[in-house]
């Protein structure tokens, strides 16, 4: 399953089909050593070889020879950047991409892929970066479709789509095991690439194919470090490190857990970072795990990470010995194999999952998927990253305050909006439901001042922090604003069910020494201390500490 998909997204990373062995081989071995998932199998994939087109095709480089040197450079930087990262132990940092926007990126880039490779399959030149280029490049070059490379192309895919989608059923049908079925199914692309090998070379087709393939290891060395060259691949290494790093982590995640394993963050960029070295030593270009080949590991029962550096044995032998084979294979039939891997990963119903789930969210994957589409990979991401950051700001700066009263024969205080309460004209609660920094302190100081205006009978104004997991400078700056103007009202603070560490940051201001009323350990205790004072039954007790 590998060879094929080696050539194939090299040929899609505008690089000899060789580079796609090279880039599986000491790699696979690299992360046996230092990765820890079991089954990750560690090599090209469609999304990074995109990138890597990309990064690579404004440079102007001209000789097949200096492209091949810029991708290991590209593989070098973005390994270093990967290792800093597992040094700094910042595996953290893929929670700072959202599931929206990486479905989206995804989505837009499997949908880019297969427009890409439209071209090869109808024997033209189809290139372009974005979506409109490659649009135009196809109607451009539509009137000189070579019709063999159509036929083979088209044959290729046809089968491809078939045994992806009804191999399995008619296999079972026959009475084969699932298990078996499935297996067989999984070497389509292998099938696709022999029977079109063979009738290329049988008829003598005149159509685009892979051509020489050097045979010999994989070459050892380091590139020309040309600092030009250093500055103008640094930032897509940096992107390509993060989203190949958030896709193998992503996957080798979902495969542990099917086991009850579990995999390190940190040691993971540790792992993809020497992976990436080994790739660029190795005249290849940016690795990372791919989703099919480590499912397809999984199912076979791999165990150990030795799977992987025994599959790089097996490259390491075709790369020996079975190169001349793929003289005569055709570019369509890879420019297939991608085609049918890419759009399993297309993913639209992310669209109308996210307009009826949160708005926010749909603005963030819709910005993602028509920037890369229009703009390119780079834009896309960068973009869809920063509409996410930009809404979680915006929500989180109009924090959710509810008014709460206490519900019947209970200790339990609610939405006074969505239940039937207990409530005192004389106190009101107000539930803040999200940490208070800088970006939101302005807005509950001025929720919490309209609340109370106009309501002559109000005394207490209680704050329930139950939710508040931290309050900034800022924010304490705002509440010793309110204390200050509720006292001018004649009203009186009260702060309840303050965290910890919350409240030993309180206690290190002057906000608690300055303040009105008094910090209360549950929010029945004042609510109900409360109600006493404010109905002259006598003066309740209150616990000064959380």
């Amino acid at each position: 399953m590998l060879i094929p998909q080696s050539l194939a997204y090299a040929l899609l990373a505008g690089l000899p089909s060789e580079v796609g062995l090279y880039a599986s081989i000491l790699p696979l071995v690299v992360y046996a050593i230092f990765g820890t998932s079991r089954v990750l199998a560690v090599g090209p994939v469609a999304v990074v070889s995109m990138m890597a087109a990309s990064a690579l095709a404004p440079l102007g480089l001209q000789s097949v020879a200096e492209v091949v040197a810029a991708a290991a450079v590209l593989a070098l930087l973005s390994g270093a950047i990967l290792l800093v990262m597992g040094a700094l132990r910042l595996g953290v940092v893929a929670d700072f991409l959202s599931h929206p926007v990486i479905a989206g990126f995804i989505t837009a880039s499997g949908l880019l892929i297969a427009a890409s490779q439209i071209g090869h399959i109808l024997g033209i030149d189809g290139g372009g970066h974005t979506l409109p280029e490659i649009a135009h490049a196809l109607w451009q070059g539509l009137p000189q479709t070579n019709f063999a490379t159509l036929v083979v192309g088209g044959a290729a895919l046809a089968f491809l789509v078939w045994v992806r989608r009804g191999a399995v059923p008619l296999l079972t049908g026959a009475g084969v095991r699932k298990r078996a079925a499935t297996t067989v199914a999984r070497i389509g692309p292998v099938v696709a690439v022999i029977g079109t090998t063979l009738a290329t070379w049988a008829l003598q087709l005149d159509i685009a194919v892979v051509g020489a393939v050097p045979a010999g290891l994989p070459p050892l060395g380091l590139p020309s470090m040309d600092p030009g060259l250093l500055q103008a691949l640094i930032g897509p290494a940096a992107l390509i490190s993060v989203i190949g790093y958030v896709e193998s982590v992503s996957v080798a995640q979902t495969l542990a857990a099917k086991r009850r394993q579990r995999i390190d963050p940190d040691q993971e960029l540790v792992a993809l970072g020497a992976s990436n070295i080994a790739a660029g030593l190795s005249g290849g270009y940016p690795v990372t795990g791919g989703f099919a080949r480590s499912v397809v590991n999984f199912d076979a029962g791999a165990q150990t990470p030795a799977a992987g550096a025994l599959a790089a044995i097996g490259l390491l032998i075709a790369a020996l010995f079975l190169t001349p084979l793929f003289h005569y294979l055709p570019k369509a039939t890879l420019a297939a194999t991608i085609i049918v891997a890419v759009l399993s990963l297309v993913d639209l119903s992310i669209l109308p999952r996210s307009w009826s789930y949160a708005k926010a969210d749909f603005a963030a994957v819709l910005t993602t998927v028509l920037l890369t589409l229009l703009a390119g990979v780079e834009i896309g991401v960068a973009s869809g990253v920063a509409v996410s950051l930009a809404l979680f700001v915006w929500r989180t700066a109009r924090p959710h305050v509810a008014e709460v009263g206490q519900v019947p024969g209970s200790q339990h205080f609610r939405n006074i909006l969505r239940h039937q309460v207990i409530i005192d004209p004389a106190i009101v609660t107000l539930r803040i439901d999200q940490s208070l920094y800088f970006a939101n302190a302005r807005r509950m100081e001025e929720m919490i001042l309209e609340r109370v205006f106009g309501a002559s009978e109000l005394r207490h104004v209680i704050l329930m922090c139950s939710a508040v997991n931290e309050i900034d400078l800022s924010a304490m700056e705002s509440l010793e604003a309110i204390n200050e103007r509720l006292g001018d009202l004649g009203l009186t603070l009260h702060l309840s069910e303050v965290k910890g560490p919350v409240m030993d940051r309180l206690k290190s201001s002057r906000f608690l020494g300055q303040l009105s009323g008094q910090v209360f350990l549950s929010q029945y205790d004042a609510f109900a201390t409360l109600r006493r004072e404010a109905s002259g039954r006598g003066e309740g007790s209150a616990a000064a500490g959380a």
